[in-house]
Parts: structure tokens; C-alpha cells; sequence
């Protein structure tokens, strides 16, 4: 079964949606293998977001990432990483359709509920970076 790395961002905190947004996972049919709460450092951050590590931007992005804990997870299920993208929605949540997570919750690029990984290279690449050897089931 295909896996996938989740990460509910500061956002879904603030706005009390850590529990409904884990709901539409398991409503749709995924299975949680993986769960921490942590505290992203600056480090995990950069290395996490070294694609845009030397942007502009980039200490905003860090500041909200930081801001507070953040519910990392690993979902498992069939085609799950394409499903789970369909659900949340598009980054921008401006452009999110009605019913999608961050259509219903987020505000923009940076405040939009949740990370999902993009590809299977990228789910494995997460997974590693936020979960230990055995964490994960």
C-alpha cells in the first residue's frame, strides 16, 4: 500500500479543524500509520523547504511553520498520495474548489490547512525527515 506524508500546519490549530480535517481522511477511506505532535525547528524547516529555502519569502513561511506544533502523519492507502492532493486541493487555497480542505478552510498560499507530498519520491523523502525507523506501521 502507497504512503503518504501529512502535515496539519498551524493554521488547522488556530482554527480548530486538526480533528475534522482528520475526519475527511478517514472518511475517505485512508488508514493513519503514523502521528506526532511536534515543534518544527529551523533546521527541519530549511531542509523540508530547501526548494524555497533562499526565497524572499522564506523567513515568513518559517515563522508560521514554527509558530506553534504542527500534527505530522503518515496516511497508507490505495493510491492514496493522488487522493489525498484531490481532497486537500490545490496550495492556494484561493483557487481551492468548495468541498476540498483548503477550499473550505484555508485563506491563501502559506494559510491553507495542510501539507500533503506531491509524488511517491517526495512522500518517501518526508516520510524519512519527519518519522524515525518503527514510528511509522
Amino acid at each position: 500500500m502507497e504512503k503518504t506524508l501529512i502535515i496539519l500546519k498551524p493554521d488547522a490549530f488556530q482554527k480548530r479543524k486538526v480533528g475534522a480535517t482528520i475526519d475527511r481522511f478517514e472518511q475517505a477511506g485512508f488508514k493513519i500509520v503514523g502521528a506526532k505532535l511536534t515543534k518544527l525547528s529551523s533546521a527541519k524547516l530549511r531542509e523540508h523547504y530547501a526548494h524555497i529555502a533562499d526565497k524572499p519569502f522564506f523567513p515568513e513561511i518559517e515563522d508560521f511553520m514554527s509558530s506553534r506544533s504542527v500534527l505530522v502523519m503518515a496516511l497508507q492507502g490505495k493510491g492514496v498520495i493522488d487522493r489525498v492532493r484531490s481532497l486537500v486541493g490545490p496550495t492556494n487555497s484561493m483557487q481551492a474548489a468548495a468541498g476540498t480542505i483548503r477550499g473550505d478552510w484555508g485563506t491563501d498560499v502559506m494559510h491553507n490547512i495542510v501539507h500533503a507530498s506531491d509524488s511517491p519520491e517526495s512522500a518517501a523523502a518526508e516520510l524519512k525527515r519527519f518519522f524515525a525507523e518503527g514510528e511509522v506501521y
